[in-house]
């Protein structure tokens, strides 16, 4: 039950052992390991903390396997918070599952003397890589480099009949079902690598900023988040070049005089066999396949579930951007980034704040903080293509082609089956086929987890039909882990709101964070899965739980931009300020309250959102 204090105000989320399983979904909890569930022996702990709703990178009930991605970050995150820098206020964070949803804590330090003691530790450390932030840099991104090209080499295939005969006659000494297990070994270990690198170098990103930030609140009391923003925007990441390449093609497209072939095939592979046939197609189709790879590895969702399609597998999304931009060429219109303009803002804001300084140590601290938190901002996107998308649409490949192994073996009937065992099942899985093959004998997967996998899909689908609540648990008194501010967007205010949120006098209005500025009313349009972003209409709202990188396309089509998780330099925020278009982010309620065709006002200077007719 949702508590409430003296003043008849909620004070509590409701507790994560209060939280009934849906009928039809009992036994969910065996689909996920023990240590991802609340435990009654931990009960006072878990209930004093807060839980909130990871929406942001698993806004869907977990699959089995795709728990690898969380439990990954809930290491390799925290340990950078934790361990290695470390942070003087803020530990890691916990994760805990809660019918099939990710719920996340994060750990703060109260101790004074311990903060002094980490603060002193992350001076000497950060210090560091700040001042060599872009060797270190540029080193990062040939490991991440390195470990892509590794797991692109990995190669899955069904155990042969006979081994053949060039492992006996050079003696290798190790066989097929060997390399087959180290394979898999190998798999799961470039993941783990890769989410090193991830959280490496993420942290000290947004700290830059949230110490600028905090400098500027500082000096100028009242001063908006978004200005803040305002003097970092304008850098050109890494992150556009998918949307640029697409944009580049829609003119190449127009200049080859083969514009007509593309608007008049919606299905990109009927696109493409057209092209192939057309006059000057296969210049096109050159530059297509060159703008493929790597920037095709895009998901549609953020990377950490294997459901979402991907460009380089689905084309969709990317060719009906591609006819969007051929439309707005022919009719006129500026498909570029107005990038100009907002490095023309970011320069005369930053030149306003500066002048407002008293003295000149204050300016000099301000211009250090400022150039400090542009350079390390690029990085805080840029990590994105090379992990999320790039590295795990690769891996999610991989992982279907072990599961194309099973089905050669006679485990499973289609590839996609393999996400609903955990990475643990899969190796006990592995090697009773290993098993089978090196002894003759038909071994039991072949029977035994058919009626399992069958069981957890029915599960899995009641799962999805419940709607988990924004948090759980009881709130701190503060909140200091730089990720959930700044990323999730979890603040005091937040919770407020949150708290509020059934007891709101006007259930029509929802706060959230001013992500990017103006205020537009229009139509909304509700997303609650990737795949309804081909029915986003032009001039639409887009009301959602959190965008992806990938939708960046969209972006030129509609006028504002909501959604139910993020902070200041969540996607949503980040995309919509680079496309000059209002934003609230971290509603927590919209997708729930707000109905495709409501005429909504999006305030993207104060954070509120308003539903002003219902469709």
């Amino acid at each position: 039950m949702l508590q409430k204090n003296d003043t008849g105000t909620l004070s509590k989320f409701p507790s994560p052992f209060e939280i009934e399983t849906p009928k039809g979904a009992e036994g969910w909890q065996d689909m996920y390991p023990y240590y991802a569930h609340f435990s009654p022996e931990r009960r006072e702990m878990e209930d004093e903390k807060l839980w909130y709703f990871d929406g942001m990178h698993n806004p869907e009930p977990l699959y089995p396997f795709d728990t690898i991605m969380t439990e990954n970050w809930w290491v390799a995150a925290s340990q950078m918070t934790n361990r290695v820098w470390p942070i003087p206020l803020a530990k890691g964070m916990d994760q805990r599952i809660v019918n099939g949803y990710l719920f996340v804590s994060p750990n703060s330090v109260d101790d004074k003397e311990e903060v002094a003691r980490r603060a002193k530790e992350f001076a000497e450390r950060a210090g560091y890589y700040y001042e060599n932030w872009d060797s270190i840099y540029a080193e990062w991104e040939r490991k991440a480099r390195d470990c892509i090209d590794r797991l692109k080499a990995i190669k899955f295939e069904p155990l042969p009949e006979l081994e053949p005969a060039d492992s006996v006659f050079r003696h290798k000494g190790t066989y097929s079902s060997y390399e087959l297990l180290n394979k898999y070994n190998t798999l799961i270990q470039n993941l783990f690598e890769m989410g090193s690198y991830h959280f490496e170098m993420l942290n000290l990103g947004y700290g830059a900023y949230l110490t600028f930030r905090e400098f500027c609140q500082h000096a100028f009391p009242g001063i908006a988040d978004q200005t803040i923003t305002d003097m970092v925007s304008g850098i050109d990441i890494l992150l556009f070049r998918p949307d640029d390449e697409l944009r580049k093609l829609a003119k190449l497209a127009i200049e080859l005089n083969v514009a007509d072939v593309l608007l008049n095939n919606e299905d990109p592979e009927a696109a493409l066999a057209a092209m192939a046939e057309a006059q000057n197609g296969d210049q096109w189709l050159n530059q297509y396949n060159t703008s493929r790879e790597p920037w095709f590895w895009f998901s549609t969702g953020v990377g950490y579930t294997h459901s979402d399609p991907v460009w380089m597998t689905d084309p969709r999304l990317p060719f009906t951007a591609i006819r969007g931009y051929i439309a707005a060429l022919q009719a006129g219109e500026n498909i570029d980034r107005p990038l100009d303009a907002i490095i023309e803002k970011r320069t005369r804001v930053t030149a306003e704040y500066r002048a407002l300084l008293p003295t000149e140590e204050d300016r000099e601290a301000f211009d250090g903080l400022v150039e400090l938190a542009r350079r390390v901002y690029p990085y805080v996107e840029n990590h994105n293509f090379f992990v999320e998308h790039w590295h795990h649409s690769t891996f999610w490949q991989k992982v279907r082609e072990l599961g194309d192994v099973f089905v050669a073996h006679g485990f499973f009937d289609d590839r996609e089956d393999i996400f609903f065992l955990h990475r643990h099942e899969v190796y006990d899985a592995l090697y009773d086929l290993i098993i089978g093959w090196a002894v003759g004998t038909p071994p039991r997967g072949e029977v035994y987890w058919r009626p399992i996998i069958a069981k957890r899909r029915a599960i899995r689908n009641e799962l999805a039909k419940w709607s988990p609540p924004p948090a759980l648990g009881t709130p701190p008194e503060n909140i200091t882990e730089p990720l959930t501010i700044m990323l999730w967007g979890i603040t005091q205010e937040t919770i407020k709101e949150w708290l509020g949120g059934d007891t709101n006098d006007d259930p029509d209005t929802m706060r959230g964070i001013a992500a990017s500025p103006g205020r537009v009313t229009g139509k909304a349009r509700v997303l609650t899965d990737s795949s309804q972003i081909y029915e986003v209409q032009d001039g639409e709202i887009l009301v959602c739980r959190v965008t992806a990188p990938s939708w960046a396309p969209v972006f030129q089509r509609v006028s504002a931009a909501v959604s139910d998780m993020g902070g200041m330099m969540a996607h949503t925020a980040i995309i919509s300020r680079e496309y000059g278009m209002p934003a609230v982010v971290g509603t927590g309620f919209g997708t729930s309250r707000i109905r495709t065709g409501d005429t909504i006002e999006v305030n993207g200077d104060e954070g509120v959102v308003r539903i002003l007719r219902e469709a």
